[in-house]
This record gives C-alpha cells, sequence and structure tokens, in this order.
C-alpha cells in the first residue's frame, strides 16, 4: 500500500478536515459524521448568505450541497487511506430559504467504485415543532485518490 503509517480513527480524521475547512467554518457549517460514508451538515442563514432581501442566494445552497456530498465521501475514503476530490455534481432546487432559517444537509455515499464515489444529499430546511421540508436534492461524483498525494495526509498523522 504505502509506507505511511495508518491512518488516526475517523473521528480524528474529521477533526482535522473540520479544522483546515476555511469554508465550513466562514459560512458556520457544522460537520457531523455518523458513520463512515454518511454525514450530515448543519448551518443557519446569516445576513452576508442573502441575495435578495430575506432570501438566501443559490450558491450558498450549492456550497453547502457540495461539502455535504464531498463530506460523505471522504469520510468513507478515510477509511481506505484515500481522499476525494469533486469530479461534478447537480443539484435541484425546490422551495426558497430565507434569513434565519437552519439547514440541515444530510449526505450518504450510493457507491463507491474503484475511482469514483457517487453521494446523495437532501437539504432539509428545519425549525423545532415542524416537518423537515426538503429544500434542495443533490447527487455528485467523486474522484478517489491515494492519501499519500495530499499535505492533508501529514496533519491527520503527525509527520
Amino acid at each position: 500500500m504505502s509506507d505511511l503509517p495508518p491512518l488516526p480513527d475517523l473521528a480524528t480524521m474529521v477533526a482535522a478536515y473540520d479544522q483546515m475547512n476555511h469554508f465550513g467554518r466562514s459560512n458556520g457549517m457544522a460537520l457531523t459524521v455518523s458513520q463512515p460514508g454518511q454525514v450530515e451538515y448543519r448551518m443557519s442563514i446569516r445576513d452576508e448568505h442573502l441575495s435578495s432581501p430575506n432570501t438566501c442566494h443559490g450558491g450558498v445552497l450549492a456550497g453547502l450541497m457540495d461539502a455535504a456530498l464531498g463530506a460523505a465521501a471522504l469520510s468513507l475514503a478515510f477509511t481506505k487511506l484515500e481522499f476525494v476530490s469533486t469530479v461534478e455534481f447537480k443539484m435541484n432546487y425546490l422551495h426558497a430559504v430565507h434569513l434565519h432559517d437552519v439547514v440541515v444537509a444530510r449526505g450518504v455515499v450510493d457507491h463507491a467504485g474503484n475511482s469514483l464515489v457517487v453521494s446523495s444529499c437532501v437539504i432539509y430546511r428545519v425549525k423545532e415543532g415542524h416537518d423537515d421540508v426538503a429544500v434542495a436534492r443533490g447527487l455528485g461524483t467523486f474522484n478517489r485518490y491515494p492519501a499519500t498525494k495530499r499535505d492533508f495526509a501529514k496533519l491527520v498523522m503527525g509527520s
């Protein structure tokens, strides 16, 4: 395989990824990995996410979608000493999202091949005491590559 020592446990790798993910932090996104290949990103819509009065910009949701699709693929790839990069993704917007809405993106790996991973995601608007409302759906394809190709491997392995 490689002369790298084994990667740390998934929680350690996710924590390291979270530390270097400036996009997620600057947008207030909180990542939870329930198991390899299954993730959840949560964020609240802030003033800087708006494209018109009270309405979230579609690019913010696209960024959240790509993050959740990719994190699902990445969390599975971590278990094989691999990383992933986005090849493509598509999404459908179903409902508008507004200022102060809380959205949760739930991503899951649907297929893990030798070179590509396919994951799907639904972004929900969540509100205590109400049913979750699906506001967007997406599908993404990710390229798998060895952990040795990125400096991230040094970060999580401490070498």
